[in-house]
């Protein structure tokens, strides 16, 4: 069998992917099987889940492998994001995979990053009350960047 095989023919959790995908396709009487399953106790369905997830832990540590291995394989630098924004251009030989930004652990801005394969744009987000859509900041702000 290869990895997976027996999630991908699991007809339990098939019946949930269909449905799932179909607007309000999860509901109780679309999905019996998985109103029941949701009714069993905490420990039954721990223990379904470590069942599942068992199947494909080996692709789970090469993924955490591969992740590990592209985020050290380069160097922070510090820059800054000039009234909130920062935008690099990418060499036509870049290959950059993943962009990784650090900000000091007690900031109350978050970054939003958008791009392209020649360019990408750093944007730094302060946020408002819930109801309200978060501004982006004017402020210069320092912050440590890796593309790895």
């Amino acid at each position: 069998m290869s990895l997976g095989s027996e999630l991908r023919e699991h007809e339990f959790l098939n019946s949930i992917k269909h449905r799932s995908a179909i607007p309000g396709g999860a509901c109780n009487f679309d999905l019996p099987a998985f109103a029941h399953w949701l009714r069993q106790p905490f420990e039954h369905r721990v223990s379904d889940l470590e069942s599942w997830y068992s199947n494909i832990t080996p692709l789970h540590k090469a993924i955490q492998r591969v992740l590990w291995l592209t985020r050290e394989s380069s160097q922070y630098d510090d820059v800054v994001a000039s009234r909130g924004v920062f935008q690099q251009q990418l060499g036509r030989k870049s290959n950059v995979s993943l962009i990784r930004v650090g900000l000091p652990e007690h900031t109350d801005l978050y970054p939003e990053i958008s791009g392209s394969q020649h360019r990408f744009t750093i944007r730094f987000y302060q946020p408002q009350d819930i109801s309200e859509r978060s501004k982006q900041t004017d402020q210069d702000i320092s912050f440590r960047l890796v593309c790895c």
